[in-house]
């Protein structure tokens, strides 16, 4: 069997070894400025115009036509989206798997929607890479990989929410206190696939601590941890050193942040997807 995984650019992952995966951007707009989010992408140019211009950012998710180009001719698709309640990605996804199951009525694709978007899509891909390459039948892969997305979270901790007060998500008081005081948001993707501030925290160690305790009350006993930074290969380090100390090694790896998750997790922002 043909298979393919695709997933959006905000899993942050752009190749996979051994089996035929593609990543679509999504776009970030500002100003008159436009960063697509691939290989390409001038991450620091991007930060530079976030903080330099004053009006309103946004993003935009791929169209029906990018994730149906990015199926190529694979026979059966397996397609992971950013969180259907943060961005239209998962519903132009379902609208390319429509377009291409009525003019390839002997392929298939299945259509996952993280609820999450960054470490958490990476857990879900691998899961999915390893469950194609264990040579099970398309709908076991399918029926495994969801029940699999029952055992696996994200938490982060944000440094700054401006951006999220630029697109109109977050009170631009409350952004503008919290990048003052120097507090980092602890928080996770809600089981609906929200994001759901959990706890203030002064600097990173406190914040670290935080995530270290949310991960023991989920009854986290030694399962895979990816953890993406952006700009903050320290605080990503202490908190790999404080898991290792908690549950006595470490399985999983660090990585850094893409276009998408740079947008909303700004510099010195810490995401941890685990699965427990």
């Amino acid at each position: 069997m043909n298979y393919k995984i695709v997933s959006d650019s905000s899993a942050n992952i752009l190749s996979l070894d051994h089996t035929a995966f593609s990543s679509v951007p999504l776009h970030i707009l500002v100003g008159d400025l436009e960063f697509i989010d691939d290989q390409n992408i001038d991450l620091g140019a991007m930060q530079n115009a976030l903080d330099t211009f004053k009006g309103k950012t946004s993003t935009s998710c791929p169209s029906p036509g990018d994730w149906q180009a990015a199926f190529g001719d694979a026979e059966t698709v397996f397609c992971v989206t950013l969180t259907s309640e943060l961005s239209g990605a998962n519903s132009s996804a379902n609208i390319a798997k429509q377009l291409y199951e009525e003019k390839y009525p002997e392929r298939k694709v299945y259509i996952f929607d993280s609820l999450s978007t960054g470490p958490e899509m990476v857990l879900i891909i691998e899961k999915l890479q390893q469950l194609i390459l264990s040579g099970l039948s398309a709908e076991q892969v399918y029926e495994e990989t969801c029940a699999y997305m029952k055992q696996t979270h994200l938490y982060f901790s944000l440094a700054s929410v401006a951006n999220m007060a630029k697109n109109g998500r977050v009170n631009p008081i409350l952004a503008k206190g919290i990048g003052m005081l120097g507090i980092k948001i602890v928080g996770k993707a809600s089981d609906t696939g929200t994001l759901q501030p959990l706890d203030k925290c002064r600097g990173d160690k406190r914040a670290i601590r935080c995530l270290v305790n949310h991960m023991k009350s989920l009854g986290y006993q030694g399962g895979k941890v990816i953890i993406a930074h952006n700009s903050n290969l320290s605080g990503a380090e202490a908190l790999k050193d404080l898991i290792t100390k908690e549950f006595g090694a470490f399985h999983g790896y660090i990585h850094e942040t893409q276009g998408l998750c740079s947008y909303y997790a700004e510099p010195q922002s810490i995401m941890l997807g685990f699965e427990a």
